[in-house]
């Protein structure tokens, strides 16, 4: 980073850091959320090379960009599978999952193994999935298939040596 995109920088922060977490912080109502919001804004900034008419239209184009990654955030499935660290001491922690099932599953390639767990312990939809592992829909349903029919086996396999 050269000193003028550096000077740039400090001038961004400087001027517009404040407006934007307290933009995020209204729709996102979490301290961090905001701040990762605000590190998003001014990569975008930055990364996108800018310019603008005058500080109007600066200011304009960093409203509009907080709001839209606020809204982003907000439809994100991380942001609706999630709850503050206080509201998560009032909820009840989760069974204990049966640990031969896990056991079976560690046995299971990634990708089967992630998209099992995903869909029926997070219970994330196959689109969701896809998006989180970064593949097609159809490859997570594909996933899906091949991950319970080597899972059945697996078991199956472990009945018949419990058996003997």
């Amino acid at each position: 980073m050269d000193l003028m995109d550096e000077f740039q920088a400090r001038r961004l922060v400087n001027t517009y850091a404040d407006m934007i977490l307290r933009i995020s912080y209204q729709y996102l109502k979490q301290t961090c959320d905001a701040e990762d919001i605000c590190q998003t804004v001014f990569l975008k900034y930055i990364t996108h090379n800018m310019t603008f008419d005058s500080v109007e239209h600066e200011k304009a184009w960093i409203i509009r960009t907080a709001i839209n990654a606020c809204k982003d955030h907000v439809k994100s499935s991380y942001f609706r599978r999630t709850v503050a660290l206080d509201d998560a001491a009032q909820i009840a922690a989760p069974a204990v999952p049966d640990t031969w099932l896990l056991d079976a599953m560690k046995k299971l390639p990634e990708k089967y193994r992630l998209s099992l767990y995903l869909y029926y312990y997070e219970e994330y939809s196959a689109r969701e999935i896809a998006e989180v592992m970064g593949v097609s829909e159809s490859a997570v349903t594909q996933y899906l298939s091949r991950g319970r029919r080597k899972l059945r086996t697996l078991i199956t396999d472990e009945e018949r040596r419990m058996a003997l």
